[in-house]
């Protein structure tokens, strides 16, 4: 997080989808990039929905409704996703919002006082349920080569605005070999550079056969993708800027789906550049997550509810779980047993019986009280995670941060097994047992602190069992202290952090 105030986005959501795990996926990704960036200054999140299309007009219209009537109806749910997962968005941004609309005509003018869009015929084939347009050399027997829709296309020939995409090969070319860590992770980066290397097209950022969109002057709508890619500054107030936030936060970090990697490296850059404005610091385009080795979509019936899951198992644990379970970046495969394992021994067994375990002996041994800080091997040892952690969630290796947060839960628990509090209070040793106490809990609420990115609700949980006020959102640089923890803080045993879950009976 190179500036003093850190960005971050997710892709705004198609409305007339279902929200599913991979939409959870992305949000909580920026919510934990979001939080640790609140660790050391200013950071803001944004999120959103995508309402405009011709695919939203006609699903609209097959419900009997308008199209800001079914937008308005549809957008609760996705608020409802970020929400069910404590992501904290600073920002929801619609596309139907006025303020969006001043954003993507003030662009657009920009781009064409710069000689950068011009008009003409478009003919080609376009399908609708991807609001995308194909060269032939690309269908599949006649049908959208995306993998998650291969439905029809059809022919179309309109008078549309063109942008001169193809203009800014060469910049986007230069930009990406002084820049590797532009796109990630590194097949992103390969795949696109293939897609400059041989060439860009023109681009068409106008419909003009429907009227669901932002009217542009002289008739015609915006092409949605070309409108939803302005929703990063649209949200931050540009081009007025009254409130300063462009100033503050611009240019961001976009996380992606791969499947939009495109889109977002490519035509957003020379959008931005043809119109006089920095451009994203880093866009991040994610795998999928797979169901039984297979990505997820309504045909194939294999859809992981998101809701349904953060139920059963708690957001935390679904949250620990995608990001401890494969790089951020790669597709993997999820299953509920996979869940339901990871829940019961990392999150039960190794983190919540750390807990309980110790301020139970706290409170059998010195009534709960946090005893008088010592030397602590272990505070030496780990000195320098939090900067190791930061280091890792900064560069999104999510597993890996949270590898090295493991590694102070393993030596916690070892610590207990090895030095035996039980025959240290035995045997009089109280001295060894209150340097023992005393570290244990002091690992604690520097475990609370690290994870409360990845797990907010629990971390809060330890948090207020430690005796501490507030949350655990503190700023890592002065908390990250050992020997911070005060002498004769009153801890409060609660209930356990993860209750064991069983696996759900087989019908007969």
């Amino acid at each position: 997080m190179s500036k003093a105030a850190f960005y971050v986005t997710t892709p705004i959501f198609y409305i007339s989808g279902t929200p599913h795990i991979g939409h959870a996926y992305t949000s909580i990704a920026a919510d934990i990039l979001a939080r640790s960036a609140r660790a050391f200054g200013p950071a803001r999140a944004l999120t959103g929905t995508d309402e405009h299309g011709q695919k939203v007009a006609q699903a609209a219209e097959a419900a009997g409704m308008s199209p800001q009537a079914y937008t308005d109806m549809l957008a609760p749910k996705w608020k409802e996703l970020a929400a069910a997962y404590d992501c904290r968005f600073d920002d929801f941004i619609r596309t139907t919002e006025p303020r969006h609309a001043e954003a993507c005509l003030a662009l657009f003018e920009r781009m064409r006082a710069n000689g950068d869009v011009y008009q003409g015929v478009y003919e080609g084939w376009y399908c609708t349920n991807d609001e995308t347009f194909w060269p032939e050399a690309k269908l599949i027997d006649g049908r959208c080569p995306n993998p998650e829709c291969h439905r029809p296309v059809q022919w179309l020939s309109e008078q549309n605005w063109f942008f001169k995409l193809s203009a800014y090969r060469d910049r986007l070319l230069a930009h990406f070999r002084a820049h590797p860590e532009f796109v990630r992770p590194q097949t992103r980066y390969n795949e696109m550079m293939a897609v400059l290397e041989a060439g860009l097209d023109d681009l068409s950022i106008s419909r003009s056969s429907f009227d669901w969109g932002i009217p542009l002057p002289g008739g015609g709508v915006i092409y949605v993708w070309f409108d939803a890619l302005i929703n990063y500054i649209s949200a931050l107030g540009w081009p007025a800027d009254r409130d300063g936030l462009f100033a503050t936060f611009w240019p961001a970090t976009h996380l992606i789906g791969k499947e939009i990697a495109r889109f977002h490296t490519l035509i957003w850059p020379a959008m931005l550049w043809s119109a006089g404005l920095e451009i994203p610091e880093r866009i991040f385009a994610h795998g999928w997550i797979l169901a039984d080795g297979e990505k997820m979509s309504k045909s194939l019936g294999n859809v992981i509810e998101p809701f349904s899951l953060a139920q059963r198992f708690g957001a935390d644990s679904v949250r620990y779980f995608l990001f401890r379970e494969a790089p951020f970046g790669s597709d993997f495969s999820i299953s509920v047993e996979k869940l339901r394992q990871r829940h019961n021994s990392d999150l039960g067994n190794d983190l919540g019986n750390l807990l309980r375990r110790s301020l139970a002996m706290l409170q059998k041994y010195r009534n709960g009280l946090v005893p008088e800080p010592a030397e602590s091997a272990i505070g030496e040892r780990f000195a320098d995670l939090g900067t190791l952690v930061h280091e890792h969630v900064t560069a999104m290796r999510f597993r890996e941060a949270l590898d090295e947060i493991w590694n102070l839960v393993t030596a916690l628990n070892r610590a207990i097994d090895e030095q035996k509090p039980w025959d240290l209070h035995k045997h009089g040793r109280g001295d060894e047992l209150d340097a023992l106490l005393y570290t244990l809990c002091e690992g604690l609420r520097w475990l609370a602190i690290l994870l409360y990115p990845f797990m907010p609700s629990k971390s809060d949980a330890m948090w207020a069992q430690l005796g501490q006020t507030g949350t655990p959102e503190v700023r890592w640089d002065d908390a990250l202290q050992w020997g911070t923890l005060g002498a004769g803080t009153q801890t409060d045993p609660g209930a356990p952090l993860f209750p064991r879950i069983e696996p759900e009976p087989v019908e007969a």
